[in-house]
C-alpha cells in the first residue's frame, strides 16, 4: 500500500494488519458511501452478507457529494470499519458496492458493482467539465445548449477513458437496459438485472399495514395523507419552480382538513434534511407540526408510512413513484418534466398523474382523488422486473464478483421494523363545530374539529374553542371554552386530574370545561358548575379531547347528564360510544382533594 497517512486505520486492513486482526484472511467488501441517501440502499443489501465468516465489510465515503452532513453518524451506526477515502482507493478489495456515481470510483482496487439509490434512473443532472468523473461534487457546467444527461445512464457518468467504470451495473427492469443501450452502449455488457431491494422490503411488509397505521395513531375511518418531496429547487418542498406552493399549502392542509377525518404526515428526502439541517426543517414546519403533522424519519420510517398511506401528495421523486407502484392514489403538487429524462418511467408517470391545485379547496380534491382513483399504468410493472427476488439475484452477483460460493442459507433482506408509536402531537387550538341530535339510540353529537384555522370553518352547528394547555400562545387560553391537558393519571407536577381542572378554571374565568386526558378513550372533565365527569369510550383508542367537546355541546344545549348517560359522538371518521359518569358537586370537592 505504500506510505501510510495520518488517520488511516490499521485494523482490519493496513500494512501491518495481519499482526493485529483476529480474522485477517477474510474477503474484503467495501461499501462506497456518497451521502446518506445513497447509503440507505447499501443498508438494504448489507444483510446479504450475514453469518458469513469469510467476509469483512469496510466502508468509505468519497467526499464528492455536497450532502456530507449525517454521513459520519450513519457510518458509525452501521458499525463496520470506516476507511479515509485516500486509504479506501489504495486498499485492495474483492468487491466494492456503490449506490451512486461520482468520486474516484475508477480508482478503487477491486471489482465494482453499482446499484441505483432510487427507483431506477430518471433524473437529469449536469456533470462538471473537470476531466474527472466526479459528477456529484456540487459544481455545475454552464448551459451549452446540450440536454443535461440522465444521471446513471449517460457516458458522462458511466465511462472513464471510454471504458465502463463498473464491473456490474445493477438495473431493476429491462426498460432501463433499453435506455442504457441507446445512451451508452459501451456500458451494456456490465448491465445486470437485480430487482429492487428497497421495493421488495416494502412489498414484504404490506401485510403489516394496519400496524403501521396504528403506530401513527390513524384511527378507523381516518385517512392518512402523506406529504412527500424529493430534493430539488423544483420539488414540492423547493422554491425554484414556477410557483412556491409550500407556504400556501401547509397551513391550508391543517386548516381545511378536519382532524378527525385526516391524519397528516410528511416524508422528506434525506438531502433536504441533511442539506438544510434537521433543526431548520422543524422550524419551517413548526406551525404544521403543532397542528398535527408528523415528520417521518427519512431513514427508518418512510417505507412504513408509505404502506400506511391512503393518499400521497407528492412530486417527481422516487417515493411518489413507489406509492403509485403500490396502487396508492397520488396527487402531484410539483411536476416539472424538465428535471426528468424524456423517455423515463417517472416522466411518463408525471405526465399522466393527476395534479393538485393548491389554490382550490383541498378537501374535495383529496376526497375525489381517493374516490375516483384509477392506478396509472406503468409504476407497478416498471419498478421491478423481479419483485420479491432481489435478495437472491444480488447475493448471487456479489459472490460471483468476489469469487467464492454463496452461503448455504436463503438470501433474505431484513424486514422493516415496527416504527414507534407516534400519534398526532397536536398543541394548536381547535375550532370545534357541534350539532346535538336526538336519536332512537340515545343522544348523538355530530362534531368537526379544525386545527388553528385563520377563518371560521364552513359548516353548520354551534362553535367553540378547545385549546391544549401547552399551546404555543398562552394568550389563546383566555379565549378557550375547553382547556385540555394530556398526562398520566398521577403526575405529581400537575396533581390529581380534578385538582388540575380546578386550578385551570380558577385561572381562566371564560373557560367552561377543563378536561384532563389520561389515556386514549378516557378523560376527567370538570364543568364550571362544579360537576366532575369521567368519560370512557368504546373503542378505547378514540380521542378523549373530542369527547370532552361533545360533552360541552350536550350540556350547553340545556340537557342534563343523567347517571347512565351514554353519548354517541360522530365525526367524519366514524362513531364513538362515550359513557359519562357524573360526580355530584360535593363529591367532586372530595375528588379534587384526592380522596
Amino acid at each position: 500500500m505504500g506510505e501510510r497517512s495520518d488517520g488511516w486505520i490499521r485494523v482490519p486492513v493496513g500494512d501491518d494488519s495481519r499482526s493485529w486482526a483476529t480474522r485477517g484472511r477474510c474477503r474484503r467488501v467495501l461499501l462506497v458511501v456518497h451521502n446518506v441517501t445513497a447509503a440507505t440502499r447499501l443498508l438494504d443489501v448489507i444483510p446479504l452478507f450475514r453469518d458469513d465468516l469469510r467476509v469483512q465489510l469496510l466502508a468509505g465515503c468519497t467526499g464528492s457529494s455536497p450532502f456530507q452532513s449525517g454521513v459520519a453518524d450513519l457510518l458509525a451506526s452501521v458499525g463496520v470499519p470506516v476507511l479515509p477515502w485516500e486509504q479506501a482507493v489504495r486498499v485492495p478489495v474483492d468487491l466494492a458496492i456503490s449506490a451512486s456515481f461520482g468520486g474516484q470510483l475508477g480508482s478503487i482496487e477491486g471489482k465494482l458493482a453499482v446499484l441505483s439509490h432510487g427507483v431506477g434512473y430518471n433524473k437529469r443532472l449536469r456533470t462538471p467539465d473537470t476531466g474527472h468523473r466526479t459528477p456529484d461534487t456540487g459544481h455545475r457546467t454552464p448551459d451549452t445548449g446540450h440536454r443535461t444527461p440522465v444521471f446513471g445512464l449517460a457516458p458522462e457518468w458511466l465511462l472513464a477513458d471510454g471504458a465502463p467504470i463498473a464491473d456490474a451495473m445493477v438495473l431493476s427492469h429491462p426498460e432501463q437496459l433499453d435506455r442504457l443501450r441507446e445512451a451508452c452502449p459501451e456500458a451494456v455488457p456490465t448491465a445486470v438485472l437485480g430487482g429492487d431491494p428497497c421495493f421488495d422490503r416494502i412489498l414484504a411488509a404490506r401485510r403489516y399495514r394496519e400496524r403501521y397505521r396504528r403506530a401513527l395513531g390513524v384511527r378507523p375511518g381516518q385517512r392518512l395523507v402523506l406529504l412527500n418531496s424529493t430534493w430539488n429547487p423544483t420539488s414540492l418542498f423547493g422554491d425554484g419552480g414556477p410557483a412556491d406552493v409550500l407556504p400556501l399549502l401547509l397551513p391550508r392542509l391543517t386548516e381545511e382538513l378536519p382532524v378527525d377525518e385526516y391524519r397528516l404526515a410528511a416524508v422528506l428526502h434525506p438531502n433536504i434534511w441533511h442539506g438544510h439541517g434537521a433543526g431548520q426543517i422543524r422550524l419551517w414546519l413548526d406551525r404544521a407540526r403543532r397542528a398535527g403533522l408528523t415528520l417521518i424519519d427519512p431513514l427508518d420510517g418512510w417505507r412504513q408510512a408509505l404502506i400506511a398511506a391512503d393518499l400521497v401528495l407528492g412530486d417527481f421523486g422516487s417515493v411518489s413513484y413507489y406509492a403509485a407502484a403500490l396502487g396508492t392514489p397520488v396527487l402531484l403538487g410539483a411536476a416539472p418534466l424538465e428535471a426528468l429524462g424524456t423517455d423515463s418511467p417517472v416522466a411518463d408517470f408525471v405526465r399522466r398523474a393527476p395534479r393538485l391545485d393548491p389554490f382550490a379547496a383541498l378537501l374535495p380534491q383529496l376526497a375525489n382523488a381517493v374516490r375516483e382513483h384509477l392506478p396509472v399504468p406503468g409504476p407497478a410493472e416498471l419498478t421491478s422486473s423481479a419483485p420479491g427476488q432481489s435478495a437472491g439475484l444480488l447475493r448471487e452477483l456479489f459472490y460471483r464478483l468476489i469469487g467464492i460460493p454463496e452461503p448455504a442459507g436463503a438470501a433474505v433482506l431484513d424486514p422493516l421494523p415496527l416504527p414507534p408509536h407516534e400519534p398526532a402531537a397536536r398543541t394548536a387550538p381547535l375550532r370545534v363545530l357541534t350539532r346535538v341530535i336526538g336519536g332512537a339510540d340515545g343522544p348523538l353529537i355530530g362534531l368537526h374539529r379544525y386545527a388553528d384555522p385563520r377563518h371560521e370553518p364552513q359548516g353548520h352547528g354551534e362553535g367553540h374553542l378547545a385549546v391544549p394547555e401547552d399551546t404555543l400562545d398562552p394568550g389563546v387560553l383566555a379565549l378557550a371554552d375547553v382547556i385540555l391537558r394530556h398526562g398520566p393519571a398521577h403526575d405529581p407536577r400537575l396533581g390529581h386530574p380534578a385538582e388540575w381542572a380546578t386550578e385551570v378554571l380558577e385561572q381562566y374565568p371564560s373557560c367552561t370545561l377543563a378536561a384532563y386526558l389520561t389515556e386514549p378513550g378516557s378523560c376527567t372533565a370538570l364543568h364550571r358548575d362544579g360537576t366532575l365527569y369521567r368519560l370512557t369510550a368504546d373503542p378505547a383508542g378514540a380521542d378523549p379531547a373530542a369527547h370532552a367537546s361533545a360533552l360541552l355541546a350536550w350540556l350547553g344545549s340545556g340537557r342534563a347528564a343523567t347517571p347512565d348517560l351514554e353519548l354517541t359522538v360522530r365525526t367524519g371518521a366514524g362513531c364513538d360510544r362515550v359513557r359519562v359518569t357524573a360526580v355530584l358537586p360535593g363529591n367532586a370537592d372530595a375528588a379534587r382533594r384526592g380522596r
